[in-house]
């Protein structure tokens, strides 16, 4: 049984988990701001529960992404400093992949089209088979209403509060974040497809390459929504 360390600071919830051989401890609270103060002492906090230190860890799996710039960017530091300190290698997962595992044990969807608010008027997006393991699209971003989902597929995540009558209909929605523990319960196949990697070579899937529009932009947008919505003239 594997000793593993997981956490993931990609969204506006912070999640923290421990694996001592069949033992888990966990710790779930706000993100956002608060995670890069509280994460490494809670850390800590969970690893004396759990009865290890961090040299005794298999592995450090943390979300890398897509999700918050400035969380994707917390985890991903956090996780290069203590694999350094420790000389412990470090396993990314897609907090994608996280938020499918999630849907997966708790509902019991085999195919899930995981779905994280972006902002911006967008999502980010891919979808999970597990009845054959892998991921069937690379994560994308896109507008809600370019989603396609597959018949028989169900949605998860947390974009429906934004976006929900933009995203498909006629299928089961499960409101879902990524999971430390579902980072755990995704770990020991992929420790053992090798996707471990050495702290200097860890870093965070941002899929969208800005994190805000320009001046330009923004009066671009205002400018269209108020030529939609002025009513047509007499013709």
């Amino acid at each position: 049984m594997a000793r593993l360390l997981a956490f993931d600071t990609s969204t506006e919830a912070m999640s923290i988990a421990v694996q001592n051989g069949d033992r888990v401890v966990e710790h779930s609270g706000a993100g956002g701001a608060q995670s890069s103060a509280s994460l490494i002492p809670l850390i800590q906090q969970l690893l004396a529960e759990a009865g290890l230190a961090l040299a005794d860890l298999d592995a450090i799996a943390f979300g890398r992404g897509p999700g918050s710039f400035t969380g994707l960017r917390t985890a991903c530091s956090v996780a290069q400093g203590l694999g350094y300190g420790a000389g412990v290698r470090l396993l990314p997962i897609d907090t994608l992949h996280a938020v499918a595992e999630e849907a997966r044990h708790r509902f019991g969807t085999q195919r899930v089209m995981a779905v994280l608010d972006a902002r911006m008027d967008q999502v980010y997006a891919a979808g999970y088979d597990f009845g054959i393991d892998l991921p069937t699209s690379e994560a994308e971003l896109l507008a809600p209403e370019g989603l396609v989902l597959p018949a028989g597929w169900a949605l998860a995540g947390n974009a429906f509060a934004a976006y929900g009558e933009r995203l498909p209909h006629g299928c089961a929605r499960h409101e879902v974040l990524p999971t430390a523990a579902a980072m755990l319960r995704l770990a020991p196949a992929l420790l053992a497809a090798g996707r471990t990697v050495a702290p200097a070579e860890a870093g965070p899937l941002y899929v969208r390459d800005k994190v805000a529009q320009t001046t330009e932009e923004r009066a671009a947008l205002k400018a269209g929504a108020l030529l939609a919505a002025e009513p047509e003239s007499p013709r």
